[in-house]
């Protein structure tokens, strides 16, 4: 068995310890194939807002300019699949299933920092950093690379054995692995269920999605107001929108996380429409504390509610 043999088998046999339901490996290098594609959908404007997705264009393509000496990419998957659905009724309002819990960002970069001690007391001094949805690094291409899945139409990654509600998390790392084999098949096959259910018609092509139309983009992103063009399609989200993995045919394989800290709140679990919509700041900070709700912060969700609640455009 050679070192890198040795390595690969160190990572994954500690992404296990550490509870992550799959790693990857890719070799570190410049995503030749993904350039233009990213510059087409800049061109067109898919970011709406975010601006900081056009910065560091060289970054997002080469994690070795991230890691002076990278060689390798792991890709790990984390569940966030919940055992219950909050009420999603007709007046039910509604809110992203990662958002449940507390914010995934602290609950899996702790994973990544002690990730990162684990192989150095493994192997000796290595270089490297760890990214959960934190830095410009194109985490679902480098995940299909790694053999995790493929990208759907809904241009988020699919796992045969998982589904799609998981987060993607990386370390760019100076120590060499052998890489896994990338999945090269689309096994969306000719479904569209995605693409038909999206309230906003937001994925504009398989595979593409405008950013700028996307219902998660409006009401977490947008930090203007809302478009009134969109007044009546916001399908109840007030944060977030999983409506393209929820009629995702291979989210029948979801299976509920083993996350303690990703369990809503007896506080959020009881919320109404009618709670939404008297919603104070004092109960805002008290349901969403340590939520990736915060990001919005209370003046975001006020926004949304708002939006939501006004009269919805005659025909």
């Amino acid at each position: 068995m050679t070192a890198s043999d040795r390595h690969a088998q160190l990572l994954k046999a500690t992404a296990k310890r550490l509870g992550f339901d799959f790693c990857g490996i890719a070799k570190a290098e410049f995503l030749e194939e993904e350039a233009p594609k990213l510059e087409e959908w800049l061109r067109r404007d898919y970011q709406g807002r975010m601006g900081y997705l056009a910065n560091h264009f060289d970054k997002r393509l080469d994690p070795r300019k991230l890691v002076e000496g990278a060689k390798t990419v792991v890709s790990l998957v984390y569940n966030y699949f919940p055992e219950t659905v909050l009420p999603e009724g007709a007046e039910d309002l509604k809110l992203a299933k990662y958002a449940y819990g507390k914010d995934y960002h602290e609950v899996i970069q702790e994973k990544l920092r002690e990730f990162l001690t684990c192989l150095r007391d493994e192997v000796g001094e290595i270089d490297g950093r760890s990214f959960v949805d934190s830095a410009p690094i194109m985490e679902r291409q480098w995940a299909q690379r790694a053999g995790l899945g493929w990208i759907g139409k809904n241009s988020l990654l699919l796992n045969r054995q998982l589904g799609s509600f998981f987060f993607l998390a990386e370390l760019v790392i100076d120590l060499e692995a052998t890489p896994d084999l990338p999945i090269a098949k689309d096994y969306c096959g000719t479904c569209t269920a995605c693409m038909d259910a999206c309230p906003t018609d937001a994925i504009v092509a398989p595979g593409v999605v405008d950013g700028s139309r996307c219902i998660s983009y409006l009401t977490i992103e947008l930090k203007e107001a809302i478009p009134s063009s969109f007044a009546g399609k916001m399908d109840n989200w007030v944060f977030g929108c999983d409506v393209c993995q929820d009629v995702c045919p291979w989210n029948r394989f979801s299976k509920p996380h083993q996350e303690p800290a990703f369990t809503p709140s007896s506080d959020l679990q009881a919320l109404v429409a009618q709670d939404w919509n008297e919603l104070t700041e004092e109960t805002f900070k008290k349901v969403f504390s340590g939520s990736a709700v915060n990001r919005t912060k209370f003046k975001g969700i006020k926004r949304n509610l708002e939006f939501l609640f006004q009269e919805k455009p005659s025909d």
